[in-house]
């Protein structure tokens, strides 16, 4: 294992990171806007800086994951990492002021997603439907996550299925928020928020109709989708209690 220190550019840094990681057998993926840039080809439609490196692993492989990190050149957040290794890893790039962190098992932020089901359908990063669903899941979207919507929905088209890897599974999307209300509520604001967005963005008018187009037919499926009796009971509460969490911050 290569215990050399991160790369100046954080997307070679990257590819290093999940390099070493296969050779290694240890068990990690891309979240974030670095996935949203792998799952494009490196060239998305709208450009945009990259700050940390997020992952995410598979439970039970925390202790490999510490390991492979501190050997990779990374300093562990020690304290944070014993209190909240079950669910969540830091570490330090401290010359270049970056910071890792790992999601272990599930992705917890506004609201919870089972991102590491299907860790195998990709080699380097989540699949589509759990990584927009990364970005739909945020109550305060900030320019850099509506960026990266806008561009998986316009490189990405919107199927029942991944497509081999390289579309938008929409099934996916919609069996998961179909039990989970507040997932789908905070889904609802952000495909609003996103259609809003269209004509004030970078895209120009017929990259526009391409992401308006298929966020309709997303949220069709999602809509379509049979509700559980948890989700209509939630349902029924509506907006008076709060249906999110409060995340701690972390830049993606």
């Amino acid at each position: 294992m290569s215990n050399h220190a991160p790369l100046d550019d954080i997307v070679l840094e990257a590819d290093r990171l999940l390099e070493a990681a296969a050779a290694e057998d240890v068990p990690v993926r891309l979240i974030g806007g670095l996935a949203v840039r792998m799952h494009v080809n490196g060239d998305p439609v709208i450009s945009r800086e990259y700050k940390d490196i997020d992952l995410v692993t598979l439970k039970g492989r925390g202790k490999r994951v510490s390991e492979f990190m501190t050997a990779m050149g990374y300093e562990a957040d020690r304290a944070f990492n014993a209190t909240n290794g079950h669910r969540r890893l830091l570490y330090y790039d401290r010359p270049h002021a970056r910071q890792v962190d790992v999601f272990v098992g599930a992705f917890e932020m506004c609201h919870s997603i089972p991102i590491t089901e299907r860790i195998e359908l990709h080699p380097s990063a989540v699949p589509l439907a759990e990584l927009l669903l990364t970005k739909m899941q945020i109550v305060e979207l900030n320019a850099k996550d509506q960026a990266d919507i806008l561009t998986i929905l316009y490189h990405r088209d919107v199927a029942d299925d991944d497509g081999g890897g390289s579309a938008v599974n929409a099934a996916r999307i919609a069996q998961l928020t179909a039990t989970d209300w507040g997932l789908w509520r905070t889904t609802r604001m952000n495909v609003e928020r996103t259609r809003e967005a269209l004509p004030g963005s970078a895209l120009s008018p017929d990259q526009q109709a391409v992401v308006g187009e298929r966020l309709d037919r997303l949220w069709e499926r999602i809509e379509s989708e049979p509700k559980s009796t948890k989700w209509k009971m939630r349902n029924r509460v509506g907006d008076k209690v709060r249906w999110y969490e409060e995340p701690e911050e972390v830049e993606g």
